[in-house]
Order: structure tokens, then sequence, then C-alpha cells
């Protein structure tokens, strides 16, 4: 019998039957924005993800084997379908303009984030990791390493036994230094500021968070962790992070609650 080229691209796509049984079903919401784009290609690479689920708005065309499009209708996570799955990912990060197939994704605003995670629970997700993004230098300190909102602790209460909250620094607005004398002296006021930030509590790469998240979820015993932005910053600034994150995770020992950078 003759093969076919697709013949032989289908087989080499399509995964083994050994592997379909090792690994846990992921479902991702947020996929947008380079964080998206960084969170969807390691999550895909890692042999401890069976199938990633993308929750889009339209139907889309996977091209990462194990990866699949879960379409949802409307706007209530209360009335999508259950899909079994063991780990969950939450994502903020606005949607690209240039980037079209951005705009058939789900964009998670702060606001959705509860119903989310509420649905992910209804799903059987057992651990959790939501990524909130913050404007540099305006976090107080109490809230870096806590849980700064009612939504938070919402989600913490939900009955997850894991939840990894990692706070990524995110570049403040631009203001446009043509125009106005005032739209100028705005410019160079906050261009200014941009100095007086810590460098670790600058943005980081969209890749090293993507590292850092996965690497946290794989050390993090149950219980609740919050990663402050130094924290972040740090782990992926280091060649290796993960004996700083096994040392931050592992720091109160078996109280499963661990807030602290």
């Amino acid at each position: 019998m003759r093969l076919e080229t697709t013949d032989v691209l289908q087989a080499v796509n399509r995964p083994s039957p050994l592997a379909s049984a090792r690994g846990s079903h992921v479902l991702l919401a947020g996929a947008t924005g380079a964080l998206g784009e960084a969170m969807v290609t390691r999550l895909a690479s890692s042999s401890a993800v069976r199938l990633l689920s993308v929750v889009v708005r339209e139907p889309m065309v996977m091209s990462l084997r194990r990866v699949k499009d879960l379409h949802v209708l409307g706007d209530d996570p209360a009335r999508w379908p259950v899909k079994p799955a063991e780990e969950g990912w939450i994502l903020m990060d606005p949607p690209r303009l240039f980037h079209g197939r951005e705009k058939a994704m789900l964009a998670v605003q702060p606001e959705g984030l509860r119903p989310l995670a509420a649905w992910m629970r209804r799903c059987g997700v057992s651990r959790l990791v939501v990524v909130l993004p913050h404007q540099q230098g305006r976090l107080p300190e109490a809230i870096k390493r806590g849980l700064a909102t009612l939504d938070e602790q919402a989600v913490v209460a939900m009955g997850f036994g894991t939840v990894l909250l990692l706070r990524s620094a995110q570049p403040g607005p631009r203001v446009a230094a043509a125009g106005s004398f005032l739209n100028r002296l705005a410019a160079g006021l906050l261009g200014a500021l941009h100095y007086l930030v810590p460098s670790n509590q600058k943005p980081v790469r969209a890749e090293g968070v993507a590292r850092v998240a996965t690497i946290a979820l794989k050390l993090a015993p149950p219980g609740i962790h919050v990663a402050a932005p130094e924290l972040v910053w740090a782990a992926a600034s280091a060649p290796d992070p993960e004996p700083l994150l096994s040392q931050w995770l592992h720091r109160l020992g078996t109280t499963g609650d661990n807030r602290q950078s």
C-alpha cells in the first residue's frame, strides 16, 4: 500500500495511546497577548500535559499537538458546558490588535476572575494558576504578598487543592510625547518615574513569566501561594529558578498557606 504525505504527517502528529494516558487535561482562559502565546507554547510542549483546551469565542484550528479549542457561547461561565479537567490557568493579558487570531480568544478582565474560577472548579480542576498583572510601582506592599480583592478571597475559598497567584508587573500607560506642551510634560515626567521603580518591580518578559509559572506549579504543595512581583522577577532572572521557587513554596512547611515572597 502506498503512503501519501498527508498520511505520514497525520501519523506524526497523532499522540500515541500510551502518551494520551498520561498527564493532565488543562483548561486555559485568557490565551491572549505575549503571555498567552508563551504559555500555550510551554504547556503544549510539557510532558505533564495530556491535553490543553484553550477557551475561545470563535472556533479555531490549533496547529500545536495536544492543543484544542474550547468554544464557549455567551459571557456567563455559569452557562458554559462542564469539561472534566485537572488543572486550570487564568491569564489577564490584553489581546494584541495586530494579531487577528487573538480576537477569537477569550480575553479575561479582572471582574471575570471569580466566575471563571467557579466554572473551572465545576469542571473538577484541583490546581489553579492565576497570573495577575499590575502597573509597576502602584501595588501597596501589604497587598503584593496576600489576597488583594474580595474576588481573590472568593477564589481561594472555592475548594481548590492548590491555588497559585502570580503578580507580574506590566508597563504603565504610555503618554504621547508629541502634541501640546502638557502632553510633552506628562511624557517626560512618566519617563523619569520609570527610573525610580526598583528593577525587581519592573515588567518581566512573557517567556520568563511562563517558565516561572509552570515550574512553580510543578513544585507547589497543596495550599495558597501568592508570588509578589519581586519574586517573579528574581525567579525569571535566575538561570535556574527551581531552587528559589522551591525555597519560597516550602518556606512555611506543611501549613498549606504561603503568602510571602
